[in-house]
């Protein structure tokens, strides 16, 4: 007999946390190898944590709704038999964090090895003038000593108590530290709902993506670009080579693929789009994977990721996109299927919209908006002169991060975007 730890597995590139939400077992309860234990959600998608070994279930750590750091021991399995210790030991791997003890402070100060400081935090770092010098001496509460937006944002408040004092002598570097406070999101305290209202609690997605929107707009400076496009040849061939597409491939072609299709052709033309910025520096990412917005059931929307987009024809992006739709509208969704995106489509068309300015998904540094295609009267260029016809137009919108996207590349990009459209040849296969 022997009882083997499960932890909390690893979700995903930059999931440090994740919260329970229900759990499958009690203490006592006989469970299998492979069998749900509890379903668990992040910040990017739900997902079913399964038992690693087979036996009953000897004691649950933490309770439904608490959240728990990836790697952190969550429930023991009393086993009558031997331990699949490949299995655990992979489970147990936590990015190759150093390990302090949080019950002596004094060794997260003096400890000289390398911390470890999420995207998040060292923006708000960044922004709040915050060193690297002084960061290391803010004590952590996260897993391992690790500093969390909690930790730093209440070590910001401290610092800044002191300085409201009116004391004469620091009556300057009080307005300097003042200016900061300014960008801060204010938090509204609404007073009680009066007359005739409906009162609905946002759900946990819904609470996910109002930080993550607001988080993003406080570390990106946003910027959107706009261009019209003439997309009468895609949307022809799209009309005719749709049922034949179908009937060959098992699947529907809609206009995703397409959009990604030339959305990554010109990524390679311009690989500044797809970066992300860290500190002080610019990581541009080599591999291609085009995250698209999808919409669920509840209203809320999920960004599903097409990994190597560049490395697939237009089948493959359409397989991918089906197939990452489907599951999104399921609830099929894996950790990995949301992590490592690059840069990201969303279609306001779909709803109606001709345009929008949609909010970068961070850590990327830009977003573009596709809008609904309208019949319109264009003026058209020809050999013989000018002539008006009927033509499928469409805006598309680019927001991008201005820290490191001036307006000439943004405009750049995103007219390349819209050339590539305008040019679909009519008589290209699939």
């Amino acid at each position: 007999m022997s009882l083997v730890d499960l932890v909390m597995p690893k979700l995903g590139e930059s999931i440090m946390e994740a919260t329970i939400l229900k759990w499958h077992k009690n203490v006592g309860d006989k469970i299998k190898q492979d069998e749900t234990l509890l379903d668990i959600a992040t910040d990017k998608v739900d997902s079913e944590v399964p038992s690693t070994a087979e036996g009953t279930v000897e004691e649950i750590l933490f309770k439904e709704n608490d959240v728990v750091p990836i790697g952190a021991v969550i429930a023991k399995i009393r086993t009558g038999g031997v331990v699949a210790q490949p299995v655990v030991e992979e489970a147990k791997v936590i990015e190759h964090i150093p390990f302090i003890p949080e019950n002596n402070p004094a060794a997260n100060r003096n400890e000289t090895k390398i911390r470890f400081y999420s995207p998040l935090v060292l923006n708000i770092a960044q922004r709040e003038g915050i060193g690297m010098s002084e960061l290391e001496n803010i004590h952590g509460t996260g897993l391992d000593g690790r500093v969390s937006k909690k930790d730093i944002m209440a070590y910001i408040e401290q610092r800044r108590q002191p300085k409201a004092q009116p004391q004469v002598q620091i009556q300057q570097p009080q307005q300097q530290q003042a200016k900061p406070q300014t960008q801060e999101v204010a938090v509204f305290k609404n007073e009680e709902p009066q007359g005739n209202v409906e009162i609905i609690e946002m759900d946990r997605m819904r609470k996910m993506i109002a930080k993550h929107m607001v988080d993003s707009k406080r570390t990106s400076p946003h910027v959107t670009s706009f261009a019209e496009c003439d997309v009468t040849n895609l949307v022809l061939w799209r009309e005719k080579v749709k049922k034949d597409f179908e009937k060959r491939e098992g699947e529907k072609i809609t206009f995703t693929p397409l959009f990604i299709e030339a959305i990554v052709k010109c990524l390679k033309k311009y690989p500044m789009m797809s970066s992300s910025v860290d500190g002080e520096r610019i990581i541009i990412k080599k591999d291609l994977n085009i995250g698209m917005a999808t919409a669920l059931p509840s209203g809320n929307l999920i960004v599903p990721v097409i990994k190597n987009a560049d490395q697939l024809n237009l089948v493959g992006l359409t397989k991918q996109v089906n197939q990452l739709a489907n599951s999104a509208r399921t609830g099929k969704l894996k950790p990995d299927d949301t992590a490592g995106g690059t840069f990201t489509l969303t279609n306001v068309g779909t709803f109606g919209s001709i345009m929008g300015t949609p909010i970068i998904n961070q850590p990327q540094v830009a977003i573009m908006a596709v809008g609904a295609i309208k019949k319109r009267p264009m003026v058209i260029e020809t050999e013989q002169g000018d002539t008006i016809g009927i033509r499928h137009m469409m805006y598309i919108s680019l927001s991008y991060d201005h820290r490191i996207i001036d307006g000439s590349l943004g405009s750049t990009f995103l007219n390349a975007v819209s050339k590539e459209l305008e040019n679909f040849d009519p008589k290209r296969g699939f």
